[in-house]
């Protein structure tokens, strides 16, 4: 492996010129392929194999001419203090309103008149209304047209007293990612780069790259969106990931070519070096990073499977960007790469005597310089004192990781939105006037069957699928925390109805899943006594089966992914211990990242501090995000630490030794690149959505957790306490896995340039 990277390397660096050139090509030509390509298809979402999706089936089948597809948007109009929704002067304006949202758009398709049914649209204190505007699109297809008349109607209604709101998926979001916050972690990453590195070059280079890479790869998204169904939200996490593990693949390859010019190699070697070495420990990190993503195929949720694959593929590409892309770079510049300072002493042109006496004096500076660096200290300082080090790092994440143990999933609603958003003053409107569970109603769907029960519909008329469901309503009704239920509708065929239950609770909070439960038990015994098959959806149900799906697959998703990775890991080190030390480690940040987001925003400590409106359950997908995410940033600051001290320990260095390089060379590196990780992620949490905040500082505590306490604390404690146990590996599975060489000990001239004491302390 290490052979093969180190002459692409070279090929790469000689060749740059037409290594750039292809590049460009195959940027450009998916660049024309995604802007030629069909629109994607809007975003669908399916749970195969859960009673709610059964049902929704069922719905779409039995009820074709509902649309049950299209957009909706719920307005609320409360009156004026003092007067009540059916005053005259009050009434005029509601249905001036109902009026003007029925002609504002040609994707409206019909609007509720409240006062048409005021049992249903107006609540018992009078004060209250809501109807519902039906669009003939979904909700990704509503333009801006259908937007701003929306909000034009709304607004007018305002101005003449009405306290008016929208709630509902056709209405427009008015958080939007991106903002400030996002630009201010771009910059800072930026400025640790440029920090790192001493050089404005080297520190674009990572950044350009990962911008490259990620562009490529979501061009092919977008290009690929019609053929493989791929909405256009599938290219998030793409984007998410791609963009951290571009950086990363970039930013070690190009600091090991600056340690290897350090090392007095000319820039072509150098190049050769950093890509047989640094480059085989971004393949291997890239191969654990693509066995996350890949693995949430084991989740079953097709939207997931397509995200996870997305963004794969897109890891794929940086890898491939790092080592070819970056050498070639480094062709460009091998100078300018280097630090400013002391950059002349790397020229590879004649020097004037300025420049000689510049570099002379620069050296001299050098030679005066004996201080260790900071990694090499703290390397040190681990090695004095494990047990202590080991400790405090274990119990402190211990304890953090505590209120993990009361997670609770769920999914986000506009209950959750900020309190500012029209969508969540309209979900308060509603749970005010009409109850708490008036936002989370249940549909049940009544299927006769045949009486065999053989579970074939059975045809009947409208009159008979209404009285059986009329039935069974009754027979629900009576369940503890049912608020009411509705009269059953039954479609043309006469053999299917459904029916409306309104729970006494919001649709977010424990007692309403427990609802959902008690009723699928008692449709269970029903099921019997009237001969039909009766099933639970509706958004709330959806929900909460989503996060059960999502809760049964997270351990057999963290068997897999940490599984495959140990494999990959022992072939890499040749090491039973590393890899288990590194899977545990990784389990260890995972459970402490979600004990401080349960603490915050679902039992609200320091929620003044983030701004959050609502604590409550944590959004079911960001368990697995995070893992996929975090997994993959643990592996890249595993295998590049590791592998330095790997590849000093194969050269002959004792195992504290081996520890102390492993710091020198990439203690800084992996430090600066999760400072630029924390940066970017923690730009999220400025965002005005609860949900958007959790993403940001569930990723940013997480990458703090992993890279400073496990990877720079835990792992060399535990290496100095294992010492050269670590590297065991039984004799009979030495010889059956493949030697992938990461460490270079087959790349030709891979003994380092002689070096003084001194010099080797200032590396890195």
């Amino acid at each position: 492996m290490a052979t093969f990277l180190s002459k692409l390397g070279r090929l790469a660096f000689r060749r740059k010129g037409v290594t750039l050139l292809l590049w460009l090509l195959v940027f450009v030509g998916m660049g024309v392929a995604a802007s030629s390509a069909p629109a994607p298809p809007a975003d669908t979402f399916s749970m195969p194999g859960t009673e709610s999706q059964e049902a929704f089936d069922l719905l779409t089948e039995k009820f074709p001419d509902a649309s049950v597809d299209g957009a909706t948007a719920q307005v609320v109009v409360r009156a004026p203090a003092g007067t009540k929704i059916t005053t005259p002067a009050t009434r005029t304006e509601v249905e001036r309103l109902v009026t003007e949202l029925e002609v504002s758009s040609p994707q409206v398709v019909g609007v509720a008149d409240p006062y048409e049914s005021p049992a249903v649209s107006i609540s018992e204190d009078g004060t209250t209304a809501y109807t519902v505007v039906t669009y003939k699109v979904p909700a990704a297809e509503v333009d801006d047209e259908a937007h701003d008349a929306l909000d034009a109607a709304t607004e007018k209604a305002r101005e003449a007293g009405l306290t008016v709101e929208a709630g509902g998926d056709a209405v427009k979001i008015e958080q939007a990612m991106g903002g400030t916050g996002e630009q201010i972690g771009i910059l800072v990453s930026a400025f640790v780069l440029v920090l790192t590195f001493g050089s404005m070059i080297a520190a674009g280079m990572p950044l350009i790259t990962a911008l490259i890479g990620v562009g490529i790869g979501i061009s092919g998204i977008t290009a690929l969106g019609s053929t493989f169904g791929l909405s256009g939200t599938t290219s998030t996490l793409a984007m998410m990931i791609g963009l951290a593990v571009g950086i990363d693949y970039a930013l070690f390859i190009v600091s090991r070519f600056r340690a290897e010019r350090a090392e007095g190699r000319t820039p072509e070697e150098a190049a050769g070096q950093a890509v047989g070495t640094a480059g085989s420990a971004v393949v291997f990190a890239g191969l654990t990073v693509i066995v996350a993503l890949a693995g949430l195929a084991v989740v079953n949720i097709p939207m997931l499977t397509k995200m996870g694959l997305a963004a794969a593929g897109t890891v794929a590409v940086a890898v491939l960007v790092a080592i070819t892309l970056v050498p070639a770079l480094l062709g460009l510049a091998p100078v300018k790469v280097m630090a400013r300072r002391g950059r002349l002493r790397y020229a590879v042109k004649p020097l004037s005597d300025r420049q000689r006496r510049r570099a002379a004096r620069h050296e001299a500076k050098l030679a005066r310089r004996t201080r260790p660096n900071l990694g090499t200290r703290w390397a040190r300082y681990v090695l004095r004192h494990p047990v202590v080090v080991l400790l405090v790092g274990v119990i402190g994440l211990g304890t953090v990781a505590v209120p993990a143990a009361s997670l609770e999933l769920g999914l986000p609603g506009e209950g959750q939105m900020s309190t500012q958003t029209t969508q969540r003053k309209a979900y308060d409107l509603l749970s005010e006037s009409f109850g708490p569970g008036f936002n989370g109603p249940l549909t049940i769907t009544v299927q006769t069957v045949s009486a065999d029960g053989t579970g074939t519909a059975s045809a009947g008329t409208p009159a008979d699928a209404r009285k059986t469901g009329d039935e069974i309503g009754k027979a629900l009704a009576r369940t503890p925390g049912v608020a009411s239920v509705s009269p059953a509708a039954a479609n043309k065929a006469g053999d299917t109805a459904i029916l409306t239950v309104v729970p006494t609770t919001g649709p977010t909070e424990k007692k309403t899943e427990e609802l959902v439960h008690a009723l699928r038990d008692t449709a269970d015994d029903l099921e019997r006594s009237t001969a039909s098959r009766i099933l639970v959806t509706g958004q709330t149900a959806m929900f909460i089966d989503f996060s059960q799906t999502l809760d049964d697959a997270l351990l057999p998703y963290l068997a897999l992914v940490v599984g495959l990775a140990f494999v990959l890991l022992m072939v890499v080190f040749r090491s039973v211990l590393v890899p288990l030390k590194a899977a545990l480690g990784f389990l260890l940040s995972v459970a402490a990242a979600l004990g401080a987001v349960v603490a915050v925003f679902q039992w609200g400590w320091l929620a003044d501090v983030f701004g959050i409106d609502a604590p409550g359950p944590i959004m079911s997908t960001m368990p697995i995000f995070m893992i996929g995410v975090v997994f993959g940033l643990a592996m890249d600051y595993e295998v590049f630490l590791v592998s330095r001290m790997r590849e000093s320990y194969a050269h002959g260095a004792r195992p504290g030794e081996a520890v102390v390089d492993g710091f020198r060379y990439g203690g800084r590196v992996v430090g600066a690149a999760a400072v630029i990780m924390m940066s970017v992620f923690s730009g999220f949490i400025v965002e005005d959505n609860d949900f958007v905040k959790m993403i940001g500082f569930a990723l940013a505590i997480a990458v703090l957790f992993d890279a400073f306490v496990v990877r720079m604390a835990i792992v060399p404690a535990l290496f100095a306490l294992l010492g050269r146990s670590a590297w065991w590996l039984p004799k009979w599975l030495d010889r059956i896995l493949p030697r992938v060489d990461v460490e270079g000990e087959r790349i030709a001239g891979t003994q380092p340039a002689a070096r003084s004491p001194r010099e080797s302390t200032l590396v890195g």
